[in-house]
């Protein structure tokens, strides 16, 4: 018993010495001569920054992120399972980055989304990513958008219907849950051209996406998870599976549907592609656009299953978050939201809908959209993997560093946005933005690995909020200073964000 107990001892003391000689000679490379010149805690042995994101839940881990980019006054690193991380708050570093076409790799963090989205075009890399880039980018093209406009009008016109019936002033309307629902339906119907409502999985469906949602975040919190071994052995990947079994077989089952259609109607695939996409009289889904990759043999049926379900869970949770920020923003600015509604005036949406075009001439909408997109970006956070050395003034970091950037910092820079935190649509005012630095305000990312989806996206919002702006006026009762924000893989608000809504004259 006695030498048992010694052997564990020595064993132990072997692990530690083992530890350290490891640890002195890291601190010896080049990844850690360029993390010292940036600040930071410091970096204990062995545990490096570990113990910062102990005990911490959402809250405070959001939280903590803003107190060290306060607390620093400009980006920042750390030192996390071994590897160095720079925390990226500042242009300096984020156009350098952003802008390069080599370091385009994301990081560790995407891989764990990989069980829900597989290997789509958010997680892919190196000529699988270039490829669905290129397959998909055509379902994004300027002359696609009208399509997608007549989806958006009609899914905003059955929100205002929702929303009708307590629009007394009184009433208080919670924004997460009906935003939420009316993104997911009109994703669905955009990306795999089906009505959610019609089918019967689709409560499943809609309850699986976000429990999956709050596991991933769990484990892109807890470092010590990142390993699939210990997430498997203590017991996470089991409740994983099953939340994930709904998700794929209902995406299956649409991808199936759509299939048949497809087939029926060969002059999908035997037209030119100008005419599919401009030509048919059916409407158009981002579906059909994989569909004719599959029939050139392009993409198989699994790589379609992994695109719809990136595009179906990255793209209604953040136009959702878009969407409930900026009506937040204008319940609180009653001038700036009533000078919005002067400028909808101009459009009479009775005699005719709205065209994308009509969109695009609401300067004043616009501006104050990017500047809730500043305050509010939905994609608060991105990560990247460097490939090959990372050089920014002095320092070099060498391959494969983290690198976090945090969007929602970078865009409170008060170098490039006086006074971060107050609402202001001039600053986007044409010479204003002229000033500035392009890479300070990247709500839809930047460079090679920007948001394919952003004109989608930016048309959806303004849709619904030019729809409901028409028929009501927003009045706060959530304050912008009271909004409690948890880590998450959009942004999100812990607390409830409420509104009260008044119907305008007719």
């Amino acid at each position: 018993m006695l030498l048992a107990a010694v052997l564990v001892l020595l064993l132990i003391g072997c692990f530690i010495a083992l530890a350290i000689v490891r640890d002195l000679q890291w601190r010896r490379t080049d990844a850690y001569r360029a993390a010292i010149l940036y600040p930071g805690a410091p970096i204990l042995p062995l545990i490096g920054n570990l113990c910062e994101l102990l005990f911490k839940n959402a809250v405070q881990t959001f939280a903590y992120a803003r107190e060290n980019a306060a607390r620093y006054g400009g980006s920042y690193r750390q030192c996390i399972n071994g590897n160095i991380i720079l925390n990226v708050t500042r242009v300096r570093e984020a156009e350098k980055i952003l802008s390069s076409t080599q370091q385009i790799r994301k990081s560790i963090l995407y891989h764990f989304l990989h069980s829900l989205m597989g290997d789509g075009l958010l997680c892919s890399k190196g000529s699988k990513w270039q490829q669905r880039r290129r397959i998909l980018t055509p379902a994004f093209h300027f002359n696609i958008l009208p399509r997608f406009l007549t989806i958006f009008q009609e899914e905003s016109v059955k929100l205002v219907h929702q929303l009708d019936s307590l629009a007394d002033g009184v009433q208080e309307i919670v924004l997460q849950p009906i935003v939420t629902s009316f993104a997911l339906h009109t994703i669905c119907e955009t990306a795999m051209g089906v009505k959610l409502d019609a089918y019967e999985a689709a409560d499943e469906y809609k309850k699986r996406v976000y429990e999956v949602g709050e596991m991933l975040v769990h484990r892109t919190m807890s470092p010590w998870l990142y390993s699939d071994w210990v997430y498997r052995f203590l017991g996470y990947e089991g409740p994983l599976s099953r939340a994930l079994k709904p998700i794929h077989h209902f995406t299956r089952s649409i991808i199936r549907q759509r299939r048949k259609e497809f087939h029926a109607h060969r002059q999908y695939v035997q037209d030119s592609e100008e005419n599919m996409y401009f030509g048919c009289k059916d409407r158009y889904a981002m579906l059909d656009t994989l569909l004719t990759a599959e029939a050139k043999q392009q993409i198989d049926e699994e790589g379609i299953r992994e695109e719809v379900d990136t595009f179906m869970f990255e793209g209604h949770d953040t136009t959702a978050a878009a969407i409930m920020f900026t009506l937040l923003v204008l319940a609180n600015e009653p001038d700036v939201q009533e000078r919005c509604y002067a400028e909808l005036r101009n459009y009479d949406a009775t005699l005719a809908p709205l065209t994308v075009h009509d969109y695009q001439q609401l300067p004043y909408l616009d501006r104050v959209l990017k500047e809730s997109l500043r305050l509010y970006p939905p994609v608060a956070f991105i990560s990247r993997a460097t490939t090959g050395d990372l050089t920014i003034d002095e320092a070099t970091f060498g391959h494969n560093t983290i690198a976090h950037i945090h969007i929602y910092d970078l865009h409170r820079d008060p170098v490039q946005f006086p006074d971060p935190e107050r609402f202001d649509p001039d600053r986007f005012l044409p010479e204003h933005v002229a000033k500035r630095n392009p890479y300070a305000y990247v709500p839809f990312s930047a460079g090679p690995r920007n948001c394919i989806g952003q004109k989608f996206a930016l048309l959806e919002i303004k849709t619904v909020l030019v729809t409901l702006l028409n028929h009501f006026q927003l009045l706060p009762v959530t304050r912008r200073e009271d909004v409690v924000f948890a880590a998450d893989l959009v942004l999100r608000a812990k607390t409830p964000l409420v509104v009260k809504l008044v119907r305008r004259a007719a």
